[in-house]
């Protein structure tokens, strides 16, 4: 049986906007409900929908563990994860489905 994958991933809205970081075990669709509004709630309000920065792991418990560091660091943290990896803020949505 294959490993299930999990992730976590930086949302935006626009570049240097607000920010939302999340944990998945099914990146293109948990993105696809944010980019339709499905979730509802802050990412919908502020219409955060673009996949900035996401990591890949083996087991959901690290990355969930590292979900918790990311937004346990400084929104600094966060705005230099994305730009050190995608520093035209592409939406990286497109690259992942």
């Amino acid at each position: 049986m294959a490993d299930k994958k999990s992730y976590i991933y930086i949302l935006f809205n626009k570049p240097n906007g607000t920010l939302y970081t999340g944990v998945t075990s099914y990146l293109v669709k948990r993105v696809w409900e944010h980019k339709n509004k499905i979730t509802g709630g802050f990412t919908a309000k502020y219409s955060i929908d673009k996949l900035g920065y996401y990591e890949e792991f083996a087991d959901i418990k690290d990355a969930i563990a590292r979900e918790k560091q990311i937004k346990g660091g400084s929104r600094k943290k966060k705005l230099d994860l994305i730009m050190n990896n995608n520093p035209d803020w592409i939406d990286l949505y497109d690259q992942i489905k």
